[in-house]
């Protein structure tokens, strides 16, 4: 039966202090690009009605130019907590987007730096800021003097393996202001390949006074559990696990809360899910929401016999009525006893 210790039981009952505020939940739903959006974001709060959630990441210096705010930034009052994420290398553009941030109900403002992506790094935001600690802490001390609500920061354990800079890094982060750190436990190089190294992400806890969450490879209630006793980290941000499986957050949070492990959804309720989600992203986006759909399907429809047909065909899906009528089929072949498999981990590409 999985259990935590009863140290880390205790420390983990209590509320989550990022500065002055107090989240009521150790688990964290991470900001992915193409991915959490509104829609998906509501899916994720409806399982986990406590955790924090995080919107994609949001160029700083865009918002200049633009006279609304991009529907990026939206935020439904009913799903807070919840924090902007953005990404620059300019600590006046990213101070100035902080602020707009705020104004549109953002509880925290998270920073950006380690999006492993080229076409992010090579502008000098997202990991490359592991290689600039100078900029990393103007950019904090800006936006800190800039906003009222918890700054926080997001990176990875150093560039490559000859560069592993994260000790020296938290510490400039914390220093500069930040009040919480998240650390994917992996290096700019890695990208999203090997196993993720929480013994680098347990070295920050130990020097560290403001809150580190753990990051990487939380794919299950096992993983979490494993991870925070192996770390010593104040919570988990769940990533890769969620795509397709909203119901991650909520199935770690109700774990930590209260030692009982939740059923997990079958394999019709996932695809039901899934219906829903493609109908969601049609109201709120039209057909382009359809399109952002394709993914998002491929990622729900693995786990029994056909089902890699199944995802070349919502690939291919022009209109919501053709999406709902494979993933009715599936669902009717599925109530009648259509052979489930060992399930594969479908990787995000971005």
């Amino acid at each position: 039966m999985l259990q935590l210790t009863p140290h880390l039981k205790a420390r983990l009952a209590t509320p989550l202090k990022i500065g002055a505020l107090e989240i009521n939940s150790r688990v964290l739903q991470s900001p992915l690009s193409g991915v959490t959006d509104l829609v998906f974001r509501r899916l994720v709060r409806r399982y986990a009605p406590e955790s924090m959630l995080y919107t994609e990441m949001v160029h700083a210096s865009r918002l200049q130019h633009l006279k609304e705010i991009p529907i990026i930034m939206e935020i439904d009052p009913n799903e807070r907590p919840v924090s902007i994420q953005l990404f620059d290398c300019r600590p006046h553009f990213l101070a100035e987007a902080a602020q707009k941030a705020v104004a549109e109900g953002a509880d925290t403002v998270d920073i950006n730096m380690g999006c492993p992506v080229n076409k992010i790094t090579r502008k000098g935001g997202g990991s490359s800021l592991l290689r600039q600690p100078e900029v990393a802490e103007e950019i904090v001390r800006e936006i800190v003097k800039a906003v009222d609500v918890p700054v926080t920061v997001k990176t990875r354990i150093g560039w490559d393996d000859a560069e592993i800079t994260i000790l020296d890094f938290a510490l400039r982060m914390q220093d500069a202001g930040a009040q919480m750190i998240t650390i994917h436990g992996r290096t700019r190089a890695q990208g999203y390949t090997g196993n993720a190294r929480w013994e680098w992400i347990g070295k920050v806890k130990r020097v560290l006074d403001i809150p580190v969450i753990a990051n990487g490879d939380i794919f299950s209630v096992e993983s979490a559990a494993r991870c925070l006793e192996e770390t010593g980290a104040d919570g988990v941000m769940c990533s890769r696990g969620t795509l397709g499986y909203p119901f991650l957050v909520g199935e770690i949070d109700y774990f930590l809360k209260t030692g009982e492990i939740l059923a997990a959804p079958t394999l019709i309720q996932r695809l039901e899910c899934a219906k829903e989600h493609l109908e969601a992203l049609y109201e709120y986006k039209g057909e382009r929401g359809i399109y952002q759909a394709r993914k998002h399907m491929a990622w729900y429809a693995k786990g029994f016999v056909g089902a890699s047909d199944l995802r070349g065909e919502l690939n291919k899906i022009e209109t919501v009525k053709q999406g709902v009528e494979l993933l009715d089929k599936a669902i009717d072949k599925l109530a009648t006893g259509y052979e489930v498999i060992e399930e594969k981990e479908v990787v995000m590409s971005q």
